[in-house]
């Protein structure tokens, strides 16, 4: 493993693939390596360029390689596809990795810090959030109207709408269809 001066790695859940070249372009290294042991295989080797596709888990393994001297660049998966050899198995996209990784003027993906992705998170889980939110109140909607009972589109409005026209027993809708919303506009709160 001394002369492996380029490393691609194909990251996956359980087993990773390693293919990686000398200074002189040759074949060094051809590796499959279970999770837990990626981390001691790296630390033994002395420090190279590491080429790893961009996916779940890419900027973790970037922090890791980067703090054993590695030098990492993250590459779009789109970039390493031509560089494809044969049939796509991990094997031939640790091979791809590794040769997309060396071209002069491939585009890399940039760093992340655990903070940058954090707020990435926070980002993520809020847009989900609203997401339900509107889908729940648009189906309260829509079951509403299906009964003849018009709401406005307005989040804040249905949200204090919902609750007093399935409460009141003047609005002519049946108990299923009160329990139905009623349970739909708990998810809500």
């Amino acid at each position: 493993m001394a002369n492996v001066a380029v490393l691609g790695i194909d990251i996956a859940k359980n087993v990773f693939q390693l293919h990686g070249v000398g200074a002189d372009g040759q074949v060094a290294l051809r590796r499959r390596v279970m999770r837990d042991q990626l981390l001691q295989v790296t630390e033994a080797m002395p420090p190279c360029l590491i080429g790893i596709e961009a996916c779940t888990g890419a900027f973790h393994w970037q922090r890791h390689f980067e703090s054993q001297g590695h030098t990492v660049k993250i590459i779009a998966p789109q970039y390493v596809k031509p560089f494809l050899k044969g049939q796509k198995n991990d094997g031939n996209d640790a091979q791809a990795i590794c040769i997309a990784v060396q071209q002069p003027h491939m585009r890399f993906v940039p760093k992340k810090s655990i903070i940058q992705q954090d707020i990435q998170g926070l980002h993520r889980a809020r847009q989900r959030l609203v997401n339900h939110r509107v889908a729940l109140i648009s189906q309260m909607r829509g079951l509403l109207l299906e009964r003849g009972v018009a709401i406005a589109k307005s989040a804040s409005i249905a949200e204090r709408t919902i609750p007093e026209i399935i409460n009141n027993p003047k609005i002519d809708i049946t108990e299923l269809t009160r329990d139905i919303i009623g349970t739909l506009h708990a998810f809500l709160l």
